[in-house]
């Protein structure tokens, strides 16, 4: 059988029009890339029809590798050159920079790309609660907001996110999570999704402080609940997930495992966790809007004229299509979790 050619190492943006065919080139042989030309004829392989149902933008596979043709799975990103680096020490990345003002406790770079420090927040308290907005509509977002929670003592009050997905990130501590009265043990770095309309109530164990990252999409607000409801979603009873590190998924120097996707239920939101070793990946963008908290390690996060420090506990906003590239800085490298929506595979992405 025939060997694909990779035609080129990164996916090809196309703006499709509604009812408008093509033909996706799967052998890599096309001069017409990512689109046939017949370059086929003579090989096992034949162009892939796809329909447009609506105008869009969308990556099309151009290494030939994708398990989800016509469209690009993030393949490319475990080939020669599909994981490039930059040199942050190049002449024109030594004039980028470093912001050090400050809005509040956010240090904003180009666009609505901004770097949050959680240390710099300014919490606001309900109860034993304690909380404060990290991403949301009127610090740029479109599609997503996020919220760090800290609950110590008396669990928290009752809350919803109204009919958004949610999911959570426990960043630090043990304890539970109540969903609609269901109760679910969690530990630190495990993923935790929401259905729309349930209802939360956050309480750490005994002797220890719940650090809770609280994220929804489409934007919403808190909505402080009198009671627990007992509206559970019985179709997804699991919805809780740990950290698995037989679930890695290698990205070129990198890998991230996802935690929550549409496997329990979430269609609309992915989380995942990965790991970024000392080295500046080359400037990209993605088709989703993400959020990515740093856990461990130092670096920088990159926008196309400027930089900013990033450490431990500090919240990364990205909107969508912006130009980035995060710098680990620390020895050891950089721990991240973070959370794309919509989208359902972090790996995806492409260059200018």
């Amino acid at each position: 059988m025939d060997t694909p050619v990779v035609a080129r190492p990164k996916p090809c943006l196309v703006d499709v029009k509604a009812g408008r065919t093509y033909f996706w080139c799967s052998c890599g042989r096309s001069a017409k890339q990512p689109f046939c030309d017949g370059s086929h004829k003579g090989t096992d392989f034949s162009p892939m029809k796809f329909t447009a149902t609506q105008d869009d933008e969308l990556l099309f596979c151009g290494c030939k590798q994708t398990r989800n043709g016509p469209f690009c799975d993030g393949a490319h990103t475990n080939l020669i050159g599909g994981s490039p680096l930059d040199d942050p020490l190049s002449p024109e990345n030594r004039q980028i920079p470093v912001v050090t003002e400050r809005d509040g406790a956010r240090a904003r770079l180009n666009g609505s790309c901004y770097v949050f420090s959680s240390k710099l927040a300014d919490m606001q308290s309900r109860g034993a609660l304690r909380y404060c907005y990290m991403v949301s509509g009127e610090m740029g977002a479109l599609y997503q907001t996020q919220i760090l929670m800290k609950a110590a003592g008396e669990p928290s009050p009752v809350f919803s996110l109204g009919t958004r997905d949610v999911i959570l990130f426990i960043g630090a501590g043990a304890g539970t999570v109540t969903i609609c009265g269901r109760d679910y043990p969690v530990n630190a770095t495990d993923g935790v999704y929401i259905r729309p309309d349930e209802a939360i109530q956050l309480s750490a164990a005994a002797g220890q402080a719940l650090e809770v990252f609280v994220l929804a999409c489409p934007l919403g607000e808190i909505s402080w609940l009198a009671e627990m409801p007992t509206n559970f979603d019985a179709q997804c009873p699991e919805r809780v997930v740990a950290v698995d590190l037989e679930q890695r998924t290698e990205m070129g120097p990198r890998y991230f495992q996802v935690l929550v996707d549409k496997r329990i239920g979430s269609n609309v939101i992915t989380q995942f966790i990965g790991h970024i070793p000392p080295s500046k990946a080359a400037p990209h963008r993605h088709l989703y809007e993400e959020a990515i908290i740093v856990l461990s390690g130092e670096g920088y996060m990159w926008t196309e004229n400027k930089k900013a420090r990033v450490t431990a506990g500090d919240v990364i906003f990205l909107p969508r299509k912006q130009l980035h590239s995060l710098e680990a800085t620390s020895a050891d490298g950089i721990d991240v979790v973070g959370v794309i929506c919509p989208g359902d595979n972090p790996s995806i992405n492409y260059y200018d």
